[in-house]
């Protein structure tokens, strides 16, 4: 049974930060009928600079990890840091990405939408739209600013997205299966531009994901999963990501054919030993 917070004691500013920590992270969903416990004791160190990919299977507690390490969820049980300061909510220092646009604003065009969280923050009006035209050509659709959200194909509003995130400048990059409802030839196009972006800009990326080929793909380091409570199985170094060679080229080594089986494996070893409750 997880009991209360133990964060006592712990700084509670968080003014922005790059090395994240999660130290003996719990969370329980309580309900009328029941108590389910997602995240058992989870311990991660994610370094400045890394592409971290998150996989496991469906119930694991990726997204409510993500969700806690973003501020928008408190933890049961244990801690997130940034540069040993609490996580005690939402920071511009922390830019979210969701796997549907339904957090974009509909009545708002494309470079509103970016501009939000700088007008939100105060950003001089003339700045603001700099920097929201900066991002907007980043992701390649500078030439749809003044479309509304509808109007663009689901690949492109999940550029929006990217762009609204990057526009605030933030040290980290927290992606919840942003890709997950684009069509293949998309989400391939969307991957190269991420890592790219990643490249260029050396932000922090922790990237959630149910495909383990795309885990592999983007990521300098990938974290797999147990079935529900979620703890850590598998922390593993990847070189694809730091390579150039391109998305075709990498899944035709035998590093990343033989990558991705053992992470397959492993999670399909621990598939009947987790939580199978509904």
């Amino acid at each position: 049974m997880i009991g209360r917070s133990t964060n006592r004691g712990v700084p509670t500013a968080e003014p922005g930060g790059r090395h994240i920590r999660v130290i003996e992270l719990s969370h329980q969903y309580e309900s009328d009928e029941r108590a389910v416990l997602a995240i058992d004791r989870l311990d991660l160190d994610i370094a400045p600079g890394q592409f971290v990919t998150i996989v496991g299977p469906s119930g694991c507690g990726k997204s409510t990890l993500l969700e806690i390490i973003a501020g928008l969820r408190r933890p049961s049980e244990g801690r997130v840091e940034f540069d040993d300061r609490l996580v005690v909510g939402p920071s511009r220092s922390r830019g979210v990405v969701f796997q549907r646009s339904s957090s974009l604003f509909p009545w708002l065009t494309v470079q509103k939408n970016v501009e939000l969280g700088l007008k939100i923050g105060r950003v001089p009006k003339k700045e603001r739209a700099q920097r929201a035209t900066q991002e907007l050509q980043r992701v390649g659709i500078a030439d749809f600013a003044d479309r509304r959200v509808y109007e663009l194909s689901g690949g492109m509003q999940q550029r929006c997205q990217i762009a609204r995130a990057l526009a605030t400048d933030p040290s980290v990059l927290l992606m919840d299966e942003p890709f997950g409802a684009l069509d293949a030839l998309t989400r391939e196009k969307l991957q190269v531009e991420l890592l790219e972006i990643w490249r260029t800009t050396g932000r922090t990326i922790v990237f959630v994901t149910h495909s383990i080929d795309e885990a592999v793909l983007l990521g300098s380091r990938v974290i797999v999963m147990s079935p529900r409570p979620g703890r850590v199985l598998i922390e593993k170094d990847l070189p694809f990501s730091s390579s150039r060679l391109s998305p075709a080229e990498f899944r035709s080594t035998s590093e990343f054919v033989e990558t991705c089986q053992l992470l397959r494996t492993a999670l399909s070893h621990n598939s009947d030993q987790g939580d199978t409750t509904n």
